[in-house]
């Protein structure tokens, strides 16, 4: 234990900060799934589904009302003006309480028609403004800690969110009727509890509630990532509101309980690129085309073995999160899950468009990808139920991948003096053995036997592989150690551009 925390001490800041920032995401969705199952048991699937349409509005209106400030805008504008850091982060959070406001009177004049349009009743909305505004609270001081590599009060906020969150909601929950709307309420509670003394300290760090300035250079900058934000919530979550208007609310709520399962890895998808991207953006500063290949495949293969084992257990995982009435979802599980390999690639490819400020074709790809997958939700949803989307989500996702992958090679042939990055071969044999195994696997899902022992078989594998796979978590771990400096040396290289 001596010699853990000896080496724990002995980490450079970056990486200490780095850690801390992974074991935060990881509470945060450890605690949701952990929760899941209670929530289940106390919401009828019709609640679930109009709760999960909910979470859908949510993630799309808050593009729309906060334009994302704190994911695009203010990170970079933290390494740019770092001299006038606190003034920069008061002045986004006053133009983000502004736009709050200003959407909320927009709305309030002619709420019957926003209320039809959404699904949601009066009280929903204006819980889901409050929200909005808290989630750029949050993340604004958020940033703030991160550039500055302060982990421990981030660390814990996040505990304390993470923990009293579910604790509220599920009181309210309990005693309501409306459980919908008093999830809805708990959450609002916890956050303005937790998050809006920032606001206070920001303002009086920064004293810039309006700076012409500041505002209009994060508008500009952010503006035209709108559509690109859009079109990936439009991926993820436009399934569960075209299933609740064209199905019905408890099928939305079987297909978003699928939804949420499959996306239990996610976070580790975020924290490997999260490792592997700065080291990535040094390689093509270096010109180092070749050099990352290994290592991104190995990562290609962490991420499908994964959520092949997702696949493989989810009767059970399901029978442990939801009573009965969600054993349907089992039938969503395997195409979402297996959609996701396809969002982890498609963040590989990027990287050379966006390193290359192709963001306009970004932005484009992105938008045609969301168009496709509503119109085939419209043409296929009543057609074969609301299971077809799940598939469509995965087609979907493959094609955005490979648009990507084409644009990727694009950009070599005119930046890099055509040289690939990637064996085309051995991408698709990755992908289509990935495929593959994940619906041989849910074949199996009335044979438990032949599952388990296909688990046995994988466990095996692993441990005949055990020096192959160390090996790979040790590379990873050392990308992580550069990583931080990495990125702070290519941000300001791009800014001096």
């Amino acid at each position: 234990m001596k010699g853990l925390l000896d080496r724990y001490r002995s980490l450079p800041l970056q990486v200490k900060a780095a850690l801390w920032f992974l074991v935060c995401t990881f509470m945060q969705r450890a605690v949701s799934m952990i929760t899941t199952p209670v929530f289940t048991r106390l919401m009828t699937t019709d609640e679930y589904g109009r709760l999960g349409s909910f979470y859908s509005w949510h993630g799309i209106l808050s593009i729309v009302i906060s334009l994302f400030l704190y994911y695009g805008v203010h990170p970079q504008g933290l390494v740019k003006f770092s001299e006038r850091r606190e003034e920069f982060t008061s002045s986004l959070l006053g133009l983000s309480t502004a736009m709050v406001t200003f959407w909320t009177v927009i709305y309030l004049l002619f709420r019957d028609f926003w209320n039809d349009i959404f699904s949601l009743t009066t009280t929903q909305v204006l819980l889901l403004m409050v929200l909005i505004w808290t989630a750029s609270v949050f993340n604004l001081w958020a940033n703030h800690k991160r550039v500055t590599y302060s982990y421990r009060p981030l660390v814990a906020v996040t505990l304390i969110a993470s923990l009293s969150r579910p604790a509220v909601e599920i009181v309210f929950v309990f005693y309501a009727d409306d459980k919908v709307t008093a999830r809805i309420l708990g959450w609002v509670i916890a956050e303005l509890a937790i998050y809006s003394w920032m606001m206070v300290y920001h303002m009086s760090k920064g004293k810039k509630f309006f700076s012409a300035y500041f505002w209009k250079y994060a508008l500009i900058f952010n503006l035209p990532l709108v559509p690109h934000y859009l079109s990936q919530m439009v991926l993820n979550r436009a399934d569960l509101i075209m299933i609740k208007k064209m199905v019905g609310d408890s099928e939305a709520g079987i297909y978003n309980l699928a939804y949420v399962l499959a996306a239990i890895f996610t976070f580790f998808n975020a924290a490997l690129i999260q490792t592997v991207s700065p080291w990535m953006y040094g390689k093509i500063k270096e010109k180092d085309y070749k050099g990352f290949a290994p290592i991104c495949y190995s990562t290609f293969i962490m991420v499908a073995v994964i959520n092949l084992l997702l696949i493989t257990g989810a009767p059970e995982i399901i029978a442990i999160f939801a009573p009965e009435t969600y054993s349907d979802a089992v039938m969503i599980v395997t195409p979402v899950a297996l959609s996701v390999l396809f969002q982890y690639a498609y963040e590989f490819f990027s990287l050379y468009a966006l390193y290359y400020e192709k963001t306009r074709t970004v932005m484009v790809l992105s938008t045609l990808v969301a168009v496709s997958n509503v119109v085939l939700n419209f043409l296929l949803i009543p057609r074969f139920g609301y299971v077809a989307a799940g598939y469509t989500t995965l087609f979907c996702y493959a094609v955005f991948a490979l648009v990507h992958y084409c644009l990727m090679r694009k950009i070599c042939r005119d930046c890099c003096g055509g040289i690939y990055p990637y064996d085309t071969r051995i991408i698709i044999l990755i992908s289509g053995l990935f495929i593959a195994a994940g619906f041989a696997v849910s074949l199996t899902y009335p044979y438990p036997f032949v599952r388990y022992g296909i688990l046995a078989a994988v466990m095996v594998a692993a441990l005949i592989m055990r020096r192959t796979i160390v090996s790979s978590i040790k590379s990873l771990l050392a990308l992580r150690k550069n990583s931080g400096e990495v990125q702070m040396s290519d941000d300001n290289d791009k800014i001096n551009k």
